[in-house]
């Protein structure tokens, strides 16, 4: 028999923010790899464009939701639709998020501690808690399994000055990401944090336009180069797969081994 774990043919898969970025590297390799595709996004064009760029990657069908994470309703509404049009959910990738800092800590506006909380603490919850309840009501009705996936970061477990309230949001997904692994193992639902490093993407736009920025910082990682979106096609592609079906509770580093140097 041949050994194909990594074919998601019939499986479908959200992925939240994933019409940019981090999010679209990930949908992409789903794609390939002939995943059916739920993406969420707050613009509709670059929704538009990230299912242009989906369609016709793999076998499976690719559709895009207007979606405010932070909006209750609206989460509520787009996970319900998405089962509703394509039977079922197998994997939940809660990926949106933001990024504001500050000119320090003690500058720091109660503002922007909310307006990260809001985006990805809260925007992770409703949407993970959404896609849980789907895949237990399959599980109870004799189909168990799923994979909930977090987009965290390094900032979680490393100090970033000056944006403590965006590595808050991503300490606290994954401690959210290991109660759901426990709570939810008895319906064979897994659930596991991705944390990137230094990534090339909008919020990271920055950095990547200063020399200084590179010299000190991204001259420091092993593989000596900035992260791509799609180095994180294959650690999606895996957690979305059977191969994964007993890896649970973890949080993955994706840094090109910046945090051992």
């Amino acid at each position: 028999m041949t050994y194909a774990p990594f074919n998601l043919t019939g499986k479908v898969c959200v992925v939240t923010g994933g019409n940019k970025g981090i999010g679209l590297g990930m949908a992409e390799a789903l794609a390939a790899s002939n995943a059916d595709l739920i993406i969420w996004g707050r613009k509709a064009e670059d929704n538009a464009e990230a299912v242009k760029k989906l369609e016709g990657l793999g076998s499976g069908r690719a559709k895009a939701w207007q979606v405010d994470v932070a909006d209750e309703d609206a989460v509520i509404k787009a996970m319900a639709e998405g089962e509703e049009e394509f039977g079922r959910i197998d994997t939940c990738i809660a990926n949106a998020g933001v990024g504001q800092g500050a000119s320090s800590f003690e500058e720091m506006s109660l503002d922007t501690w909310r307006f990260n909380q809001r985006i990805n603490s809260e925007g992770a919850f409703l949407t993970l808690r959404e896609a849980a309840k789907s895949m237990v009501k399959r599980a109870k009705a004799g189909d168990p399994g799923g994979s909930l996936i977090g987009t965290a970061s390094l900032a979680a477990l490393s100090g970033a000055a000056r944006n403590q309230a965006y590595g808050h949001t991503k300490g606290g997904l994954i401690a959210m990401m290991n109660a759901i692994a426990v709570e939810y193992g008895r319906y064979k639902i897994r659930a596991n944090s991705v944390l990137p490093g230094w990534i090339a993407t909008d919020m990271t736009e920055g950095g990547q336009g200063s020399d200084v920025f590179n010299s000190k910082v991204i001259s420091r990682v092993p593989i000596r180069r900035w992260g791509e979106p799609e180095d994180f096609g294959g650690i999606a592609v895996y957690l979305a797969s059977d191969a994964s079906k007993f890896h649970s509770g973890d949080t993955l580093l994706i840094d090109g081994a910046y945090s051992k140097f």
